[in-house]
């Protein structure tokens, strides 16, 4: 009987050493979409229509699982990265167009992250041509000196270090009445900026570029398919920490700046206007996990980007790699980050423009990415027996249409209501 148990526990400790092992991917993943542009996203939403876009967080969620989980089983299964995939199934003339949008957005988005930095460094009195030029080193030094174990145990630091939003979103004493009310009854609007906050949610928590940054992290930490139910773990783990920074953003900027009727065009607004209403303590803590999640994924980010560039074109790429063996590799993260240090040292650089479209063209990409994605999951010469179920399918092609929708609506409403006028 004593050794069943001893048995039972043995297991049971086996399993919890190995889900640790693979942890990392999936956490990463999900976390660096609560970024910058993503923080600025939620931030607005919260503050302009209160509790009333709380809802799309629910099937943000359970596509952000199906997604990654089928970024990270393309992975194991095939051991090649998305970009590697997607030129040798659709060639090099698809590629090549689908990537000059992701590097156009990437860019914008880089430059976001360095806009985060510099917003959340002066809610301590410190300007951006100190704070950003120091974080720009500081994320080239992280990744170049670095290797992939090192620099995954510091993201999966701060991804924790997000959750300290739901500190600043309790101290706005939100109305949690009125909170389950605006999930269970969604209020909805038919114009340009509802259906453009909608796209630019969705951008930014499914962001296009984080599924070819899941496939290369996967491939990197060398997770085989006798680890894929922990992999599975790994991502939901991580889908729940992303969606659960992006709630309690809202909730904190709903219950504080929207009640107040005060309007923001940016994180950095939210945190400095949450000092009179929740106290310097919120205003803090709002100003310091934007810092955190700023440096977060302006280090992910242009690391992806040189990820997908260097998988499509054939060059080596990779963390654990020396400088000398993947010069392309590192080369191209390094322009990124310099073209998204002197974006933002600019003197009146248009930064909120670049941060809300950055999100806007996400949500634009994600549906070609994903129709390469589903295409790919579902062949069987390439994924054997790991294709797709009837469900994930439907899930993931519902996705697709539900955005090229929004997406055609947010394009031609304009054009809409001018022949209307006429």
């Amino acid at each position: 009987m004593n050794e069943n148990i001893n048995v039972k526990k043995k297991n049971k400790l086996a399993h919890i050493l190995m889900f640790l092992s693979i942890l990392g991917p999936g956490i990463i993943t999900g976390s660096v979409d609560n970024d910058a542009g993503g923080i600025t996203t939620y931030s607005v939403a919260g503050a302009h229509y209160g509790y009333h876009l709380l809802w799309a967080l629910i099937p943000c969620f359970i596509v952000l699982v199906v997604v990654q989980e089928m970024n990270a089983r393309m992975g194991i299964v095939t051991g090649k990265g998305l970009a590697d995939l997607i030129r040798e199934n659709f060639g090099v003339k698809i590629t090549a167009l689908i990537f000059l949008g992701l590097i156009i957005a990437d860019i914008g988005n880089t430059a976001t992250e360095f806009a985060g930095v510099a917003g959340s460094m002066q809610v301590f009195g410190i300007g951006k041509y100190i704070s950003v030029p120091l974080a720009a080193i500081g994320v080239w030094l992280l990744v170049v000196k670095g290797n992939y174990k090192s620099s995954e145990r510091i993201f999966i630091v701060f991804s924790i270090f997000l959750l300290s939003y739901i500190v600043s979103a309790i101290a706005g004493k939100p109305d949690w009445h009125e909170i389950g009310t605006a999930i269970i009854h969604p209020h909805m609007e038919a114009n340009t900026d509802y259906i453009s906050t909608v796209i630019g949610l969705i951008g930014t928590t499914i962001a296009p570029w984080m599924q070819f940054y899941m496939q290369s992290a996967v491939i990197e930490k060398g997770i085989k398919i006798e680890d894929y139910k922990y992999e599975i773990m790994d991502v939901i783990v991580g889908s729940v920490i992303t969606v659960v920074v992006a709630f309690f953003i809202i909730v904190s900027c709903a219950s504080t700046l929207n009640k107040s009727g005060i309007q923001i065009n940016e994180a950095k607004d939210a945190a400095m206007a949450l000092k009179p209403l929740a106290g310097a303590f919120a205003s803090q803590i709002f100003g310091f996990a934007l810092f955190v999640a700023s440096i977060f994924s302006a280090t992910i980010l242009p690391l992806a980007t040189a990820f997908y560039i260097c998988e499509a074109f054939g060059f080596e790429a990779g963390i654990d790699k020396k400088m000398k063996e993947a010069p392309e590799f590192y080369t191209l993260f390094t322009i990124i980050i310099i073209i998204g240090v002197v974006i933002i040292l600019i003197p009146g650089a248009p930064l909120i423009g670049i941060s809300v479209w950055s999100q806007v063209i996400n949500g634009i990409l994600l549906p070609i990415v994903l129709i390469c994605m589903m295409l790919m999951v579902n062949n069987k010469e390439l994924m054997g027996n790991y294709v797709n179920t009837k469900g994930k399918n439907f899930i993931g092609w519902a996705t697709i249409a539900i955005l090229f929708v929004l997406t055609f609506v947010l394009t031609f409403q304009p054009l809409i209501n001018i022949i209307k006028k006429l």
